[in-house]
């Protein structure tokens, strides 16, 4: 008995030891126990400089990034290569792309970097071009700045200076801008802003085509030439429901002339609810188009039937879009035709609807998968009230992409769309000339809003003499002035840049333009692409007063905080060899496979 009771107990102290569960007998607890393995506790540790240290690191990012900007102002401006993980090397010579491109191995210098890339993006999302005039201006007003910051010049009055100035000089930007005069204008900003009289060329002719409220987009293509293509009236991107509603086999559209027009978010399913519409229609020879959330059962069955025997001439098509924003086309459409809106939320049934509650239009054409309405041109009053309406809610939009939405939506109903196909020899070709269009795009939209003043930076150089007693007088204290002064020749950098980029001394080219706009007026300057002195209105060298007045405010913006930086922290970098990081990995790996037992 005795021999047997000692064997069960070595065989429990076996299990026991071989376990990670042990009890403890003060406790009463069931404790865990797990290897032992080294861990070490760090902090992320940071840098932190102050005054000019500071100063120092932001200034010598910015000027790193505003350097490799700079060579691309102007006709006579070079490109720059950016490197690519995948795929071939970009070539471009759009100011905002390089900035974002560029990185800086120091990470006090890199915050300079970051903060000029946000003055080229704030440009770029606010006018759309503009952005190398912008980061030549902030390298100028920073330079300038830390020159007077360090002769002992107090910094928040030194900012307020520039800022005031900045204020000032964009009001006489505005007043003194003249508005767009036709679409010769137009082509002259899309040539100066693309660099190609082709590019500007065509530009002109999309938004001659389209109007005021139509949209141009930029699409690639895959021959070597630049196309553009129109699409007029409301295009909606639903085709037919079956190809039994097809009239003409041969190109496989079904084409509507003067057709009534069903606008409803109801699923038609029941023929019984439109039969009593479908009816007086017959009577009336009359063509008739529906849009609805779909056309299904018996009711799709009766349209096809009564349509191959030439009863009744139909079409219908589900609608566009899904959730709201389905509604807000069907409103849009409703509106377009002059329909009445038929839906349950506003107490209208379909077998309510009457003939008068029906829209018209000139023509509608229907292919396998796009429709496209002409209207007849009776509903204008509302058709522009609703483009008022949706310009309101693309303002209050928070995303991009309901602001996109939204002016796709402005472009079918007011004008159409022109669509412009890129080609090129090569793919890096092919993605420089999309941003030299997106560019050229935007600075028409900018000029349209605001007018245009004298390019190749002549109306900064021309305001800095014709301005300069004026900011001065407005200052409140010699520091103001001071920051006032730094602004005020700070303007003088955009048209010397351009000049040394066509391999002329920039402070000899300044003079010419300040000299001759005293004599001859506002409006006369220098033309980088044939080196002469002219009216640069007549010679077609203009830029849009929003992208001049977007580079003087942001610009002055990020620098004059730049200057009253007195402390900056950041990250210290670690690093680390292959063979520490891959230990680093397995570590955190063992970490998070070894779970905890009970506690």
């Amino acid at each position: 008995m005795r021999f047997g009771t000692a064997i069960t107990q070595l065989l429990l102290l076996a299990a026991t030891a071989s376990s990670t569960y042990a009890f403890a007998p003060n406790s009463h607890q069931w404790t865990t126990t797990t290897p032992s393995c080294p861990t070490t506790t760090s902090l992320d540790a940071k840098r932190v400089s102050f005054k000019e240290d500071s100063r120092r690191k932001l200034v010598s990012g910015i000027n790193a990034v505003a350097n490799a900007v700079k060579v691309t102002l102007g006709p006579k401006g070079r490109n720059v290569v950016l490197e690519r993980n995948y795929g071939a090397p970009e070539i471009v010579n759009d100011g905002v792309t390089i900035a974002r491109e560029i990185s800086l191995k120091d990470p006090e210098e890199n915050v300079g970097a970051r903060l000029i890339q946000e003055v080229a993006s704030k440009s770029d999302s606010k006018a759309g071009d503009g952005t190398t005039t912008s980061t030549i201006m902030t390298q100028a007003i920073v330079n300038g700045g830390m020159r007077a910051v360090t002769a002992g010049i107090n910094p928040v009055a030194l900012n307020q200076g520039i800022r005031k100035a900045a204020r000032m000089i964009s009001d006489e930007v505005t007043r003194i801008a003249k508005p767009v005069n036709g679409i010769e204008d137009l082509r002259n900003v899309a040539t100066i802003a693309s660099g190609s009289l082709e590019m500007g060329r065509i530009i002109a002719q999309a938004f001659d085509r389209v109007g005021e409220n139509g949209s141009t987009v930029v699409e690639e293509s895959q021959t070597l030439v630049d196309e553009i293509e129109f699409t007029e009236g409301l295009t909606i991107d639903r085709g037919f429901l079956s190809p039994y509603l097809v009239k003409d086999d041969e190109r496989q559209i079904a084409e509507l002339m003067a057709p009534r027009v069903l606008v409803t978010d109801a699923k038609i399913e029941n023929v019984n609810e439109v039969v009593p519409l479908l009816e007086q229609l017959v009577k009336s020879k009359e063509p008739i188009f529906i849009v609805a959330e779909d056309v299904a059962g018996e009711a799709l069955s009766a349209l096809v039937v009564n349509k191959m025997r030439g009863v009744l001439d139909v079409v219908a098509i589900k609608a566009p879009g899904f959730g709201q924003r389905r509604k807000e086309y069907l409103q849009d459409i409703a509106i377009a035709t002059g329909a009445t809106f038929v839906a349950e939320e506003v107490g209208i049934t379909l077998d309510s609807v009457t003939l008068d509650m029906l829209g018209t239009a000139d023509r509608i054409v229907v292919a396998k998968e796009l429709t496209t309405i002409v209207t007849d041109g009776s509903n204008e009053e509302a058709i522009e009230m609703r483009i008022a309406q949706i310009r309101r809610e693309a303002e209050n939009a928070d995303t991009d992409f309901d602001k996109e939405k939204a002016q796709e939506r402005i472009a079918a109903l007011g004008g159409g769309i022109a669509r412009i196909k890129v080609g090129a020899a090569t793919e890096t070709e092919l993605k420089d000339k999309k941003l030299r269009y997106e560019d050229a795009l935007n600075s028409v939209d900018s000029a349209r809003e605001l007018g245009i003043v004298p390019g190749g930076g002549s109306c900064l150089a021309y305001l800095q003499v014709s301005m300069e007693e004026t900011v001065l007088a407005a200052m409140d204290s010699e520091d103001e002035r001071q920051g006032a002064l730094i602004l005020m020749k700070a303007l003088s950098s955009p048209a010397m840049q351009v000049a040394e980029n066509a391999g002329i001394e920039g402070a000899v080219v300044l003079s010419k333009i300040q000299s001759i706009a005293a004599e001859k007026g506002h409006g006369y300057g220098w033309d980088a692409g044939k080196m002469e002195y002219c009216d640069l209105f007549e010679r077609g060298v203009i830029d849009p007063a929003k992208v001049t007045i977007n580079a003087v405010e942001n610009s002055a913006s990020v620098a004059g905080l730049v200057l009253t930086t007195e402390c900056l922290v950041t990250e210290i970098p670690v690093n680390m060899s292959d063979a520490e990081k891959q230990a680093m990995f397995d570590a955190e790996g063992m970490g998070a496979g070894m779970g905890g037992g009970i506690a």
